[in-house]
């Protein structure tokens, strides 16, 4: 295991929270937990925007031996890292949607920018024997700046998202460049194996590396990188806790009021064109089509926050959803009985765990998918003596962990209407049995299990004791350079 003595240097984009407030997600409960048993430091963007931008005057909160610290960014900063390369070029690529991917020279300038003046600004908070850990598509770069700085402490970087195939990612302009960058860090881990083999075969293909035994990664100048599946869980005790309080009783209460006793269906997902939400709301219009018997029996419920709106595709998914939802309650809906129900509002997670125990299925199906963690939130707080129905995509993360659920190609409206039929059929027997089987992996392997997992591989170390520590040295990412002590 990691030695906790070791003070845990976490990197997001986003910061926090530390404390439960019920919205925190797989990522925050993990490392909230490392960072309160280690102490440490949690760096990232305050998410305000100032003229100074990564210039800004550090933002520190306190919380025991743990600080959130933050920065700024400037509008053209966040409009070209965040909003540009990171969410017009990275994510669509990422996830295998090449076709509504954009690439300009500004963007690609700027978010490289923003990860040079990330390092430098951390640069100065750190300790040699920090743990620093990088996250996610934010900061491909990240590491190999921290590099040039001179840090020459263990650098690990899990990326949260699908990580496409070679083919795909090649058509990114630098993408030699990106993956060269991420190969400065000791420890590279993805959600799945699917993603790992991908990234293993573009450093073979296009950057001459070496796979050594599927885990580990011989650079042309014989340095070695750990790159590993580590998937994401959940608070499994904690979201099952929450599905008992209060305010999920009420949200349960008023689902189940509303489906006047028809088996509800949910889909709960950011409004994000990688969910597979038009395909989805498709394959509920040809269960209807198809039995006649299920119109009135079945009613749905998506639950569709919206989620970066200011880029056109995401303000044309909604569109394309609201059309979809109007013309299937235009086609099919009854005076008592209307079949579909979108919402773009958020709610609390414990209000989503009641929402999810009122339901008899839940439709988890992207079109492509780093974990999903709503898959494994929808089984914790399932009633175990009387358990929904998970139906759940092939290309989501979660598949490796909860075979039991129904699974569907997402792209075909036949497969997803032919699953909610035997959702909808499915005998109590065989839906305790399914949901047992995924229950017990939900709860073994939780976000601080993952946590943790990684940490330990982190603090590992035999990789880099096979090679000289001034490695990045050699290779000109510059020469020592003058340590500050932290200032907390």
């Amino acid at each position: 295991m990691a030695d906790t003595n070791q003070r845990l240097v976490v990197v997001s984009n986003r910061v926090g929270p530390l404390s439960d407030e019920g919205k925190a997600g797989g990522l925050a409960v993990g490392l909230a937990d490392a960072l309160r048993r280690r102490g440490g430091l949690w760096f990232g963007w305050s998410g305000e925007t100032s003229a100074e931008g990564t210039g800004s005057e550090y933002r520190t909160e306190t919380h025991g031996h743990t600080s959130l610290t933050t920065i700024d960014m400037s509008v053209e900063e966040l409009d070209g890292f965040y909003y540009g390369y990171a969410n017009r070029s990275l994510w669509p690529l990422l996830h295998y949607r090449l076709d509504i991917a954009s690439f300009d020279r500004s963007s690609a300038r700027i978010y490289r920018e923003v990860n040079r003046r990330f390092a430098e600004r951390l640069n100065p908070l750190l300790t040699p024997d920090d743990l620093v850990w990088v996250h996610d598509y934010h900061f491909f770069f990240m590491g190999q700046e921290l590099r040039r700085c001179g840090y020459d402490g263990r650098l690990g970087f899990f990326l949260h998202i699908p990580f496409c195939p070679p083919d795909l990612l090649s058509a990114l302009p630098g993408s030699q460049d990106l993956v060269r960058a991420m190969l400065a860090y000791d420890v590279i881990g993805f959600q799945t194996d699917g993603d790992r083999r991908n990234f293993v075969a573009f450093c073979v293909q296009e950057l001459g590396a070496e796979d050594i035994d599927g885990d580990r990664v011989r650079t042309q100048d014989g340095r070695i990188v750990r790159a590993s599946a580590f998937p994401i869980g959940i608070d499994a005790h904690g979201f099952a806790e929450f599905a008992q309080s209060d305010e999920a009783r009420e949200h349960e209460a008023m689902v189940r009021d509303i489906s006047h006793g028809r088996h509800q269906i949910v889909g709960v997902d950011r409004m994000d064109y990688s969910k597979g939400l038009p395909e989805r709301f498709r394959g509920f219009e040809q269960l209807l089509e198809d039995e006649p018997n299920q119109r009135g029996n079945v009613q749905f419920l998506q639950v569709a926050p919206l989620s970066r709106s200011e880029l056109e595709a995401y303000a044309e998914l909604r569109v394309e959803l609201e059309g979809l939802a109007g013309n299937i309650n235009g086609r099919f809906a009854t005076l008592d009985w209307n079949p579909i129900q979108i919402m773009v509002n958020g709610f609390t997670r414990r209000a989503l765990a009641g929402i999810y125990r009122a339901a008899q299925i839940c439709m988890v199906t992207p079109l492509r998918d780093g974990m999903n963690l709503v898959a494994k939130e929808f089984i914790a707080a399932q009633d175990p003596a009387d358990p929904g129905v998970l139906i759940l995509s092939r290309f989501a993360g979660a598949v490796a962990e909860l075979p039991e659920a129904l699974i569907v190609n997402p792209y075909s409206t036949d497969e997803i209407a032919h699953a909610l039929s035997r959702a909808v059929a499915m005998p109590l027997e065989e839906r305790r049995e399914r949901h047992e089987a995924m229950r017990a992996r939900v709860f073994a392997n939780t976000a601080q299990q993952w946590c943790e997992s990684f940490l330990a591989v982190l603090d590992d170390g035999h990789e880099r004791d096979l090679q000289p520590r001034s490695w990045w040295h050699r290779l000109g990412f510059g020469g020592p350079q003058t340590r500050f002590p932290s200032i907390f």
